[in-house]
C-alpha cells in the first residue's frame, strides 16, 4: 500500500483565502446597496426640495386653477359638448340619418337604376366602370358626312379617270409608289391633273377613316369647259362677252356664293385656276343653290396667260383693286372680264399688270376690304346698270 500525507496548515490556509474571499464579495454588494439606497432618497429629496420650492403658477391649486378654476361657459352643464343644444335636426329627421335624401338618392333614377349611358357595354365600352374606351372612342363619334364628290380607293379612281370624270385634284400617299398607284398617277398626270402627296393622317381624315388605299381624288360635281365654250354661249345669246375671272378663291362658300350672283347677272361663265383655288366640290354646289348647273366654268393653268388670250379674242380686262378708280368712272359696257381676287392676298401683282384698267368699290367705312363674294356681286352688277340701265 502507497501511504498519503495531508499537510493540514495548506488546507487551513486556502480555506482562510476563500472565506476572506467571499466576506469582500458581500461587503462590495453590501456597499453599493448602500449607495444605491443613498442616491434614490437623495434623488428624491432633490425633487421635493425642488418641487416645494418652486413658484407656483397662478391660480395653481387654488380657485381657478386647472383643479378649482371656474369652468368654461357651459363646460359641461347645458349646452356643453356632452349637454349643448343639438345643432339643428342633429340626428332629427333632417340630420344624416333622417333628413330627407337628396332628390333621386338611393331611388328611381340613382346610380344603380339610373339610365345606362348610350352603347353601354357595347364595343368601345368597359364592362363595369361604363367609360368609353380611349382606343374605340373614335369609332362612336358621330360621322361625318362625306362630300359624294371626293373618290377614294384604287379601284373607284381607276374608273372615273376611264370615264373621264373631272377630277380638280389627286391626293397620294406618301411613299405609295407601286402598283396600280403607278397606273392612277400615270393617267392623271396625262390629263393635266393636280397631283398632290399627303400623309396617311390627312387622308384618314377626308374619307372618315374608311380603308382609301392611299388615294382619294376630288372630282367636280359639274363638268369643266373650255374658254370657247364660253365665248360661244355669249355669241348665241347675240350678247358682248362677260367673263369673271377668280384668282386664288379657296373657300367653297364664296365660290358659290360667286356662282349664285353671276349667274342672275347675266355672266356668261367664269373661270378658275387649278391650283390654289376650290373647285366645283359639292360644298361649292350647296352654296350655288343649284346655280352650278347652268353656269359654265372652266379651269386654266395660268390665268395671266388666259387674261392675253382673252384681250386678243377682244375683250378688255379689268383688275378689281382698292388701288383702282371707281368704278362708276369706267366704261364697263363692251366685252369685258372682271378679274377677283382672294380677301387676303387680292390678285397677283403678275395679273394686275396684264390687265387694261384697274377699278375699286368705293369704301367710306374703317374696315378697308369686303367680303370677295360681295365684291364680286357689287362689280357684276355694275356691269349689268351700265348695260342695261344706263342714262
Amino acid at each position: 500500500m502507497r501511504t498519503v500525507k495531508i499537510n493540514l496548515g495548506t488546507i487551513a490556509q486556502v480555506n482562510l483565502r476563500v472565506t476572506s474571499q467571499a466576506d469582500s464579495d458581500k461587503e462590495n454588494q453590501s456597499k453599493k446597496a448602500i449607495k444605491k439606497r443613498d442616491h434614490g432618497k437623495i434623488d428624491q429629496n432633490r425633487k421635493a426640495i425642488k418641487k416645494k420650492d418652486q413658484p407656483k403658477q397662478e391660480g395653481y391649486k387654488k380657485e381657478g386653477s386647472w383643479q378649482g378654476k371656474p369652468k368654461q361657459e357651459g363646460y359641461k352643464k347645458e349646452g356643453s359638448w356632452q349637454g349643448k343644444p343639438k345643432q339643428e335636426g342633429y340626428k332629427k329627421e333632417g340630420s344624416w340619418q333622417g333628413k330627407p335624401k337628396q332628390e333621386g338618392y338611393r331611388k328611381e333614377a340613382f346610380k344603380q337604376d339610373a339610365p345606362k349611358q348610350e352603347d353601354y357595354k357595347q364595343k368601345g365600352f368597359r364592362g363595369r366602370d361604363n367609360r368609353p374606351n380611349r382606343f374605340e372612342q373614335d369609332k362612336f363619334e358621330e360621322e361625318r358626312p362625306i362630300d359624294e364628290n371626293i373618290l377614294y380607293g384604287r379601284n373607284a379612281v381607276i374608273e372615273a379617270l376611264k370615264a373621264g370624270r373631272d377630277i380638280d385634284k389627286l391626293l397620294v400617299q406618301k411613299g405609295e409608289k407601286e402598283g396600280s398607284i403607278i397606273k392612277i398617277v400615270g393617267e392623271a398626270k396625262d390629263k393635266g391633273i393636280v397631283i398632290i402627296e399627303a400623309e396617311k393622317s390627312k387622308l384618314d381624315e377626308i374619307t372618315g377613316r374608311e380603308k382609301h388605299q392611299g388615294v382619294v381624288a376630288y372630282a367636280a360635281a359639274q363638268s369643266y369647259v373650255e374658254i370657247d365654250d364660253i365665248l360661244q354661249e355669249a355669241k348665241d345669246k347675240d350678247e358682248p362677252p362677260f367673263v369673271l375671272i377668280l384668282e386664288n378663291i379657296q373657300d367653297p362658300h364664296n365660290l358659290g356664293a360667286i356662282i349664285r350672283s353671276a349667274h342672275n347677272a347675266g355672266v356668261h361663265g367664269i373661270i378658275i385656276p387649278k391650283r390654289r383655288a376650290v373647285g366645283l366640290s359639292g360644298t361649292v354646289a350647296k352654296s350655288s343653290a343649284g346655280a352650278i348647273e347652268y353656269m359654265k366654268v372652266a379651269k386654266v393653268t395660268n390665268i395671266a396667260q388666259t387674261i392675253k388670250e382673252l384681250q386678243e379674242k377682244g375683250l378688255w380686262i379689268a383688275c378689281a383693286d382698292m388701288d383702282g378708280k371707281m368704278m362708276y368712272e369706267e366704261n364697263l359696257t363692251g366685252p369685258i372680264a372682271i378679274v377677283v381676287g382672294s380677301e387676303g392676298e387680292g390678285v397677283s401683282k403678275l395679273a394686275k399688270e396684264g390687265c387694261d384698267y384697274v377699278i375699286s368699290i368705293p369704301m367710306y367705312g374703317k374696315v378697308s376690304s369686303l367680303n370677295a363674294s360681295v365684291a364680286a356681286s357689287v362689280m357684276v352688277y355694275e356691269v349689268v346698270r351700265q348695260r342695261k340701265f344706263k342714262g
